[in-house]
């Protein structure tokens, strides 16, 4: 899933191309994207769009009249950058045609839960506001009273929109690994220096990838977002080395996510427990990496 860095970039190219520019036409390729029927879909057309900016890990176009379109790309939705002139596939979800070009969103895989809300009134766009706080825009004080809030692991607060806003699966991986902090951790049990350490990290690694997704997509659309990248140093990269210490990156699965980390930097040696191998091979899983190795 576009987590905060991704749709920084998806933001910024967007405002470069649409902000100012009247959409002359939205058209859905499937009923099942569009999830509001009021106000209509015609109440957009012709519009100008006068903002772009992002409500956790949602896209919201501003239009006039305080018109919204509302854009959750949820995990394999994307949106395309398509030139004035350019064919746009019969396959696309939706596409939104400006004079500048047409913005398409596209959605891999056989579940289709991108979802689209057309929305009137600045006030509406709250119900999408899930209450997280902006991990670049608060104070180290702020992040740990947000974190102690609730007892969880610091994993799963990470990834909790209710608490942290715009932060996902993969650079929550990325944030643990330079904090060298166990996934597992309870936020309950954090001292203050390991909060300080996890509150540094996220900065540096949601700052270092918005540059990097900046570069990489210099001056075009960003037409490669993925969670899992070459670059990263854990998300991913189940069974290879750690680019810090050179153990093997182990990994937890559950549903249809798994959390990635090396036992060396972030668990003093010991293999987390992974809720179906560890329950399938009972006595027989290792619990150290020297027990993994041999």
């Amino acid at each position: 899933m576009p987590e905060l860095p991704d749709i920084t970039v998806y933001i910024e190219a967007l405002a470069q191309r649409i902000v100012g520019q009247p959409l002359d036409l939205l058209r859905i390729g499937t009923p099942f994207l569009l999830r509001t029927v009021d106000p209509p879909l015609s109440a957009v057309a012709g519009k100008v769009v006068r903002s772009v900016h992002r409500i956790g890990k949602r896209i919201a176009i501003g239009l006039d009249d305080e018109l919204f379109l509302v854009l959750h790309l949820m995990i394999a939705g994307r949106l395309h950058w398509l030139g004035r002139g350019k064919r746009v596939p019969k396959t696309v979800l939706a596409a939104l045609e400006f004079p500048t070009g047409t913005l398409t969103l596209t959605e891999a895989g056989s579940k289709k839960r991108a979802s689209l809300h057309v929305m009137r009134g600045r006030d509406t766009l709250k119900q999408f506001e899930r209450g997280g706080i902006e991990p670049l825009e608060v104070s180290v004080a702020q992040f740990a009273e947000r974190l102690r809030s609730e007892n969880h692991t610091i994993k799963r607060s990470l990834t909790d929109p209710r608490l942290f806003s715009g932060i996902g699966n993969a650079y929550s991986d990325e944030i643990l690994h330079r904090a060298k902090m166990s996934p597992a951790k309870l936020t309950s049990r954090m001292t203050d220096e390991e909060i300080g350490r996890v509150y540094a990290a996220t900065r540096e690694i949601l700052v270092e990838w918005v540059e990097r997704l900046r570069a990489d997509a210099k001056d075009g659309f960003p037409e490669k977002v993925t969670a899992f990248r070459p670059e990263m140093a854990v998300h991913g990269k189940y069974g290879q080395p750690c680019p810090v210490c050179g153990t093997a990156v182990q990994r937890i699965r559950y549903a249809d996510n798994e959390t990635n980390y090396c036992p060396r930097c972030q668990t003093e040696g010991r293999l987390l427990a992974d809720r179906a191998f560890s329950r399938l091979l009972k006595q027989d899983w290792p619990r150290t990496i020297e027990q993994l190795e041999s």
